[in-house]
């Protein structure tokens, strides 16, 4: 629980994973301020983004502003307005394959806006105000790119990204690690793996074959399906998420003597990788459960395997050791569990908008 009149900044609210952190912080803590921040651009479906806005709607202490995080100047008036006490920023350019055809909106939002939200943060204490306590930001697994020893570890080197969408993530970090050394600013950066589950984006593999199998296409699985990916429900990672922003790193001294800056990063992952083929599997038969598919539908039928596509990782694996041991709490949904609610949550969406139109129809 975060005391009363907390303020907070989630970028990206009506995101999937801000969407659901914000829920989630505005159920828990009545007493609190949450200002969301979001351009909702049309990188998919704006109806999505659309329906996670009304509900958070609902909430009298939620405040949402549509803004880009790259407008500088309005970040700026927003700080002097709300002198927010915590910072998450999950709004960024997200995709690997489209970071390969549209490379300008990484930029702005992954690199210039992230450089933003770190300059205001900085500013907040001037004139000896008290200012943000904790910068709380997306990275992503993507960083450890060409590593092929899993699990992956934060005491991997990173600098082998194998597409722009992971490089502006490492850049992320490196700035925030400068400015925690330079103007002691608290800040976490979280390495995400695989976020699925109600509400998702649609460009992840899940949702888009969900939508391919009931329009009755065939959908192609990358790498034949050997690719492992460590699949991590929005529960676990928003649990996560809420934890950590409870714990924000201190400026440490070493045995050495040397200053280490108030910085650190997790890896927010299930710690058990699956087949993208087993992944799918196990996804078509819960949407036959659900009523998405019908209860003959031939899976088989309706799956292509197909090479590696560029700017892909082989595989995913988180070790989270860290996150086990500094804030007592490992992510253990299980993927089928997981999967279930998505495609109850899919029947339930989808449903209601059949009805919107067929009233309109009529």
């Amino acid at each position: 629980m975060f005391s009363k009149n907390t303020v907070i900044f989630v970028t990206g609210a009506v995101g999937f994973i801000g969407y659901h952190l914000t829920k989630r912080l505005l159920s828990d803590n009545p007493g609190i301020t949450i200002v969301g921040i979001d351009n909702m651009n049309d990188y998919y479906d704006v109806a999505l983004k659309e329906y996670r806005l009304n509900k958070l709607s609902e909430y009298k202490n939620f405040r949402f502003v549509r803004g880009d995080i790259s407008d500088k100047n309005m970040i700026m008036r927003l700080f002097d307005k709300y002198h927010p006490h915590i910072v998450i920023n999950l709004a960024a350019q997200a995709g690997v394959r489209h970071s390969i055809t549209h490379p300008d909106t990484y930029i702005e939002s992954n690199i210039i806006g992230f450089y933003n939200l770190l300059e205001a943060c900085r500013h907040s204490c001037d004139n000896g105000r008290s200012g943000v306590k904790h910068f709380v930001y997306a990275s992503s697994s993507s960083v450890y790119g060409l590593n092929r020893e899993t699990p992956f570890t934060t005491e991997y080197k990173t600098d082998s990204p194998v597409s722009l969408y992971a490089a502006t993530k490492k850049a992320d970090e490196l700035m925030a690690h400068a400015y925690s050394q330079l103007y002691n600013i608290s800040t976490t950066g979280l390495r995400f793996f695989t976020v699925y589950g109600p509400a998702g984006r649609p460009d992840m593999a899940y949702f888009d074959f969900t939508n391919k199998f009931v329009s009755g296409e065939t959908v192609r699985i990358f790498n034949h399906g050997h690719c492992l990916r460590d699949f991590t429900y929005i529960d676990d990672v928003v649990e996560s998420i809420v934890r950590i922003m409870s714990h924000p790193p201190r400026r440490t001294t070493d045995t050495e003597g040397i200053s280490k800056p108030p910085y650190s990063i997790y890896n927010v992952g299930a710690g058990s990788p699956v087949s993208l083929l087993e992944f799918v599997e196990i996804l078509q038969e819960e949407l036959v459960a659900a009523g998405v598919l019908p209860s003959d539908f031939d899976f088989e039928a309706h799956k292509q395997s197909v090479p590696m596509q560029p700017g892909d990782m082989l595989a995913t694996y988180a070790d989270i050791s860290d996150l086990e041991r500094k804030i007592g709490f490992s992510p253990s949904i299980p993927l089928r569990e997981g999967l279930r609610c998505f495609a109850r949550w899919y029947a339930e969406y989808h449903k209601k908008i059949f009805e919107r139109t067929d009233n309109v129809s009529r």
